[in-house]
């Protein structure tokens, strides 16, 4: 099998391979603080499950990871992801003027991803983004293990968009 037509196993960062728990304090004020919040980033601690479960699918499968993170934040993302060892890939973020929904953007990109290749999994923290991957009929792996995340997190990637 060679690597073009491997299938696809993709993942979220923050709340599935990232434990973005330390810098949500950033999101609970008004206004909200997200340069602070996306700054704070490179700090975050892996996530052990989802770390492992990441490894594991590399075995198999050619690992994309899709996250709501703003473009802007790419290079720390690709230094993290380097940095805890995680299989390369391809890094899909959102537009910084991009505020749509985390459910919209993220199934977007599925949709596309699916055209040309087997989606083995989609792992995600986000309740929201699961249930709406789950009607478009990919297979979902809901990631519950990260216990940091806040109602105020939850609250912008649905309202505001920008996670």
């Amino acid at each position: 099998m060679t690597r073009s037509s491997r299938p696809l196993a993709v993942f979220d960062l923050d709340g599935t391979l990232a434990d973005s728990g330390h810098r949500q304090h950033f999101l609970e004020r008004r206004p909200r603080d997200w340069d602070a919040f996306f700054r704070a980033a490179p700090d975050d601690p892996p996530l052990a499950k989802g770390v492992e479960l990441c490894l594991q699918a590399a075995e198999e499968c050619e690992v994309r990871y899709l996250t709501g993170r703003p473009e802007r934040c790419r290079r720390d993302t690709l230094d993290w992801l380097a940095a805890q060892g995680l299989p390369e890939g391809r890094v899909f973020m959102r537009r910084n003027d991009d505020h749509r929904p985390a459910r919209t953007t993220k199934l977007e990109i599925l949709r596309r991803l699916g055209r040309d290749r087997e989606i083995r999994m989609l792992v995600d923290d986000d309740e929201l983004v699961c249930d709406e991957a789950e009607r478009a009929g990919f297979p979902v792996v809901r990631a519950r293990w990260a216990t940091g995340t806040t109602e105020a997190l939850k609250d912008a990637q649905e309202r505001e968009g920008r996670t």
